[in-house]
């Protein structure tokens, strides 16, 4: 294993097909206002979690939640975890400011995400 420090489930992305509708749910649910508040993206920050509500599955087509494990070292992980059986979905790819995000799927096919911060 490396010495690559992961930081837990931090973010979850979650496919919605009507984002007015989620954002009421979810804005009652955790009851703050989203934090990010676009046509392409809603997310609330709560007690160091990120939620995220993405339309229609956003570009990655998204078909179920996607729990992001946060880590150091983005590439080094995907290493691992693919050298473990996993298999990369989505490659690296910055999704903002200092922001890389990836997928993989394990065994049986479900998606995990790994998030990096710089």
């Amino acid at each position: 294993m490396t010495d690559v420090s992961n930081e837990g489930i931090k973010t979850v992305l979650h496919p919605v097909s009507d984002l007015a509708a989620a954002k009421a749910v979810y804005t009652a649910l955790l009851g703050i206002e989203p934090q990010a508040d676009s046509e392409y993206y809603v997310g609330y920050d709560l007690a160091g979690q990120h939620i995220g509500l993405v339309p229609k599955g956003g570009p990655q087509s998204m078909a179920s939640p996607v729990a992001y494990w946060h880590v150091s070292d983005i590439a080094a992980k995907l290493a691992e975890v693919t050298a473990a059986g996993g298999k990369v979905k989505d490659e690296p790819r910055e999704v903002g400011p200092g922001r890389t995000v990836a997928t993989f799927t394990d065994a049986d096919g479900n998606v995990l995400g790994l998030l990096e911060d710089k």
